[in-house]
């Protein structure tokens, strides 16, 4: 049995050996799973347009995502805090992302000998390219938790919400559920 393995296995080298220009084709296939590899380890889109980068930081196409994405995240940390039963999270927002754009400038000099400066934004593949990204200014977050009759629970909510959320206390408003 192992003489016939070793015959075998002898003449599907021989087989190889025969190819022509069989370096090519090992580099070609080396190429192939590179790519497949570099494409396997991208971040992969989820179900809400969202692009998970790491788990710390999440792209979001809309203010209305990422008002959502705050409440469902506030949600679950309130409801693990001792006391808390249920909990539902508003969260208002006082405006939506804001894009600040790389531009260049460009200054001409006129016969006449006046200059005239022009501003444009840089663009990339017919996309313009952002410079810096600011997120939504929170306007105002509502709780409302089982459990939160209790004032001591009640801070220890207050307290989550302006750590996780850089929001005032004025602008929380904790409420007991049914």
């Amino acid at each position: 049995m192992m003489a016939d393995f070793k015959e075998k296995f002898k003449t599907l080298f021989e087989r190889i050996k025969k190819v022509k220009h069989i370096h090519i084709y090992l580099a070609i296939g080396l190429g192939v799973l590179i790519v497949a590899c570099y494409l396997f380890s991208l971040p992969k889109k989820t179900e809400n347009n969202k692009t998970n980068i790491d788990n710390n930081r999440t792209e979001f196409s809309s203010s209305a995502e990422y008002a959502e994405y705050l409440e469902n995240k506030l949600e679950n940390v309130i409801t693990s805090i001792k006391g808390v039963g249920q909990a539902e999270v508003v969260v208002s927002l006082e405006k939506g992302f804001e894009y600040i754009y790389q531009t260049e400038e460009e200054t001409r000099s006129t016969s006449n000998g006046t200059s005239i400066t022009t501003t444009s934004v840089v663009m990339v593949n017919g996309q313009p390219v952002i410079k810096e990204e600011i997120y939504p200014i929170i306007k105002g977050i509502v709780v409302v938790a089982d459990g939160c009759g209790d004032v001591a629970t009640r801070m220890d909510v207050l307290n989550l919400i302006q750590t996780v959320v850089e929001v005032q206390s004025s602008q929380i408003k904790i409420m007991e559920g049914k």
